[in-house]
């Protein structure tokens, strides 16, 4: 039986063709006027022609078609918290700026964000992972009054089980608990340890559940924040994840040890992330929080932090634009981390143009990252980079920090992804930190790194098999789902 004999016939084959064709030219509208980019939205147009229904179908879930909505609904949901500060002058952060800091990368933070940056911070890079989550589970045993978490994934192991256990624990000793983790990437979350905590008074919220009935669903939009917050006083975020890969508590077979930064964070830069929680809490609930106060300044001039999230939700997304800017405006040095690396042009045209202009471009990436698809299409952006001078490191384990340190200056660590994900789809959250001592911990940090990396050179791109070359480039054309 051939595929024509399965199609309908007659008058209902008639309104079924009806119906697929009402069907495609609607979404075919929805694709021009959502402003997806010229090569975008041509590839969108030939797939929705090219396979009638099955294309509008494919757009509908996988091309996030309630971004505006969502960001409608979010606006309003979180009205109310930001209607509860006043605004901050920036000016108050100038005496605090050294002389070779370029101060227009905190206003572009704060101009993408609304959240302008403070001084008065002490802020920790943690780089051991047994470490990092020592010092977040001490923090949270030492909780008095409040624990807000969110995070992208919450494993089913060993981590995943402290976390929660602890969780709940502090909910039971009267401690207000509230917990946001991604629907998609906890997944496997312990169904039981969270009924655990709401039953002692603690409250979990999944964010976007998957429910594709509902209005603002979509597989794309994903909350891959990582943030933890202890009495409104200390904060934690960075690119680490609840799970035993990120500890380094590894009991499973063929397990991959990732290598990660994360950062602790003491000072008025702790109200920014309190923030964001609470607009995410409320996006998710549709409950405002009532943020506490800010905590006062540690010495007055100490590091001075930007916070800055990004998302959908945002009509230019701080992370990418924060990314651009600080590649475009180097003077001597820039060096890039990312597990992910898919780039769009505009990251790609600052990285090939800053290294032309004489800066020192550096890039390490996994040698073998945990989604080896991402890899391979990541490989296809090498040549490029190579021939305009950037140099591209392979770390030689899973390297999942996301980090970017500029000319002795200035450093962001996050969650964000030098990927077209992460700069479009994906809620992310970084800190972006504008002081000499902590730059130079960062690039203390890159070139240790770089003791374990694998340098690429042109001749072993262009030296691939043909299977290799293909097998990459077929990768790369899944560039805008991975």
């Amino acid at each position: 039986m051939t595929l024509p004999d399965l199609l309908p016939h007659g008058t209902i084959g008639t309104v079924f063709w009806l119906a697929v064709t009402v069907f495609d030219v609607v979404t075919i509208v929805r694709v021009l006027l959502r402003g997806h980019g010229v090569e975008g939205t041509l590839a969108w147009l030939f797939g929705i022609l090219a396979f009638p229904a099955v294309g509008a179908l494919a757009y509908l879930v996988l091309s996030p078609p309630n971004i505006r909505r969502t960001t409608r609904r979010k606006l309003r949901a979180t009205a109310a918290v930001r209607q509860a500060f006043e605004a901050r002058a920036f000016g108050a952060v100038r005496p605090c700026i050294p002389a070779e800091i370029d101060i227009s990368m905190l206003e572009l933070a704060a101009a993408t964000t609304g959240l302008p940056a403070t001084p008065g911070n002490e802020v920790e890079l943690l780089t051991e992972n047994a470490e990092a989550f020592a010092r977040i589970e001490r923090a949270l045993h030492e909780a008095r009054d409040t624990i807000w978490a969110e995070y992208y994934i919450i494993r089913n192991d060993e981590t995943g089980h402290r976390f929660l256990d602890i969780l709940g624990e502090r909910a039971r000793a009267s401690v207000e608990v509230r917990l946001l983790y991604d629907a998609i990437g906890s997944m496997g979350i312990d169904a039981r340890r969270l009924a655990r905590i709401r039953e002692a008074g603690g409250r979990a919220q999944a964010f976007l559940p998957v429910n594709p009935l509902a209005k603002r669903w979509s597989v794309h939009l994903r909350n891959h924040r990582k943030l933890v917050i202890v009495d409104g006083e200390h904060g934690f975020t960075g690119g680490m994840n609840v799970g035993d890969e990120y500890s380094g508590r590894l009991r499973r077979k063929k397990a991959q040890r990732f290598h990660d930064s994360h950062l602790s964070i003491r000072g008025p830069a702790v109200h920014d992330l309190a923030r964001i929680f609470a607009g995410d809490w409320s996006f998710a609930t549709g409950q405002a929080l009532l943020l506490p106060e800010p905590p006062a300044p540690r010495p007055a001039c100490r590091s001075v932090v930007a916070i800055v999230p990004s998302g959908p939700d945002q009509e230019h997304n701080a992370n990418a634009f924060v990314y651009f800017a600080g590649i475009a405006s180097a003077r001597k040095k820039a060096y890039l981390t990312s597990p992910y690396f898919i780039p769009d042009q505009p990251l790609i045209r600052a990285l090939v143009t800053a290294a032309m202009r004489g800066v020192d471009v550096r890039l390490i990436v996994p040698q073998k990252p945990d989604v080896p698809i991402v890899g391979a299409a990541a490989r296809t952006y090498y040549e490029s980079l190579l021939r305009g001078g950037v140099r591209v490191f392979e770390y030689k384990a899973m390297l999942h920090a996301k980090t970017m340190v500029v000319d002795d200056a200035w450093a962001i660590v996050g969650s964000a992804n030098a990927d077209i994900r992460s700069f479009r789809l994906n809620f992310e959250l970084g800190a972006l930190v504008a002081d000499p001592a902590f730059a130079s911990v960062l690039e203390q940090r890159f070139r240790s790194d770089l003791r374990s990396s694998r340098e690429v050179t042109l001749a072993s791109v262009t030296g691939s098999s043909f299977p290799t070359r293909l097998r990459n480039h077929a990768a790369r054309l899944l560039s805008p789902l991975l």
